[in-house]
């Protein structure tokens, strides 16, 4: 039975989970503003506390390796790397936008699911997910993931499974226009999803064109991660560094001191 923690900074939510047996059985969360270093390792020692177990009883750490906030990675892969380091447990790292497709998948399954029957098929089939993390101003972090292998039984529990969503270009920074991703949504229809992509909508005018805007959760970090620690990906605990995407600028503060 795997028992991992996963932990979830890079944008303004800070949120962490437990999963045991393929299965989440306890979860954090908060939005309260610049709160991640002071949380996230307590909402760790809550779940561990309310499960009665400790941090030698779990397996691995799960953290969001980025994009996204530069103080928010920087927090998350800190508690990630002490929690690796005193126990000697591997760490695994998972992209932030893969997170949100997996996050998406589970959305969309779950609109499915609780549609009555005649309604099910007025549900989007999606023919791309498109996270994105806000980069400020009109400016996202992007890349798009295509949905491979065809669109099964929707009213099946395994529809719209993680596995099927494949990475179909490299994540970069995108400033977004009306013209943006139109080749794709001249395909089909395309969900937008991240906390960059309600931005996106007073843009992006066209009729194939979905949003949710959301935060990524550390709770859809599950799938990815089961699929790394099968596969003993694991990182280098002494030299992972967070995949920032941009180098942080410091600014100076235009307030006077005297």
């Amino acid at each position: 039975m795997e028992r991992l923690i996963l932990i979830e900074t890079s944008t303004a939510l800070c949120s962490t989970a437990l999963a045991e047996n393929g299965a989440v059985v306890a979860y954090r969360e908060s939005s309260a503003p610049k709160a991640h270093a002071s949380l996230t390792a307590v909402f760790i020692q809550e779940m561990l506390s309310e499960r009665n177990i400790s941090l030698s009883d779990c397996d691995a750490v799960c953290v969001s390796m980025g994009p996204g906030s530069y103080t928010g990675l920087r927090v998350g892969v800190s508690t990630a790397k002490g929690l690796c380091f005193g126990s000697g447990k591997p760490m695994i790292a998972v992209g932030t936008l893969d997170t949100l497709v997996a996050q998406a998948a589970d959305e969309v399954r779950n609109d499915i699911m609780a549609a009555v029957p005649k309604e099910v098929d007025k549900n989007p089939t999606y023919k791309y997910i498109i996270p994105m993390i806000d980069a400020r101003r009109m400016e996202v972090y992007t890349a798009i993931f295509a949905h491979d292998t065809g669109h099964s039984d929707l009213s099946s529990e395994d529809s719209y499974p993680i596995k099927e969503w494949k990475r179909a270009t490299d994540t970069t920074p995108t400033v977004i226009d009306e013209n943006s991703f139109a080749e794709y949504l001249e395909l089909g229809p395309c969900l937008f999803i991240g906390d960059g992509a309600g931005k996106c909508s007073d843009i992006i005018r066209h009729p194939n064109a979905h949003f949710r805007q959301c935060h990524p959760k550390a709770s859809a970090m599950l799938a990815p991660a089961l699929e790394a620690y099968k596969e003993q990906r694991f990182e280098d605990v002494a030299y992972f560094e967070p995949f920032y995407l941009k180098e942080f600028v410091a600014t100076v503060s235009k307030k006077k001191l005297f």
